[in-house]
């Protein structure tokens, strides 16, 4: 039987890097001990960004940056439920309680900030459409960013659209709606922001938005008012000079 010599120092280095290269990729961003979240955040700072609750940062995410906070916000869920004494380990409720949540928060309840806008399909106004259009009611699902309690209610949108206005699919009023809605946030700067990209993007002669919500923070907890609700309005353009068209978008959408 022939002699086998050993592989050398040099030789088994090289398996070792073949057989580790995936993993060394994956978490290229944590070699030196940085958790990704201060490497997004130094990332977002370089560009003197701002990285409020309720702003997008899809921009400065890489590829495998949502699963790695997903994994990162796990970890540190877990350390918050030991800190709550709930036992994770023998209660086979809260056994994976820390991913779900991670999971929960990354890729559904914030992903407004995580996710780049919708992309808007939009029409040229061919037949010079200028008659009042309303959309909704919009079921929306957001979160207070005082406790990260759930805000849950409905938003109408009313367009005035001119001949020079773009025109987008009504589905597309819905997912701007929840891309804006899918964070952090405060229900009256929600509805300035989503006001603001309707304007943006279609360019109307007026643009309304309503926003009719239940808050967590004063049902759940607080004064714990059950009844208690929030509503309130953006109006630009026609729909603030002329009270006629005003008053005919509230009294229609009164009636859904």
């Amino acid at each position: 039987m022939p002699n086998q010599r050993a592989p050398s120092k040099q030789n088994a280095a090289k398996k070792a890097t073949v057989k580790t290269g995936t993993t060394k990729t994956a978490s290229k961003k944590n070699t030196d001990g940085v958790p990704l979240s201060v490497v997004i955040r130094k990332r977002i700072q370089a560009q003197k960004a701002r990285f409020h609750a309720n702003d997008n940062i899809a921009a400065f995410l890489e590829p495998g940056d949502i699963e790695g906070l997903v994994d990162e916000v796990a970890e540190k869920m877990q350390a918050v439920l030991e800190s709550l004494v709930i036992d994770t380990q023998s209660d086979h409720n809260t056994k994976n309680t820390s991913r779900r949540v991670a999971k929960m928060y990354v890729q559904e309840v914030f992903s407004g900030r995580y996710q780049a806008q919708p992309t808007l399909t939009k029409f040229p106004n061919v037949s010079h459409l200028n008659e009042l259009m309303i959309i909704g009611p919009i079921t929306v699902r957001s979160a207070c960013s005082h406790h990260l309690c759930p805000i849950m209610g409905r938003v109408w949108i009313g367009v005035l659209p001119s001949k020079n206005s773009a025109l987008i699919g009504l589905s597309k009023y819905s997912r701007l709606t929840e891309w804006v809605m899918c964070r952090p946030q405060i229900q009256e700067e929600a509805v300035v922001e989503l006001a603001d990209m309707l304007e943006k993007k279609i360019k109307p002669v007026g643009v309304a938005v309503v926003m009719d919500a239940d808050h967590f923070c004063m049902q759940w907890r607080g004064v714990k008012d059950r009844d208690s609700k929030m509503i309130n309005s953006v109006m630009r353009g026609a729909f603030l000079r002329d009270s006629n068209l005003r008053r005919e978008f509230l009294a229609l959408i009164e009636r859904k």
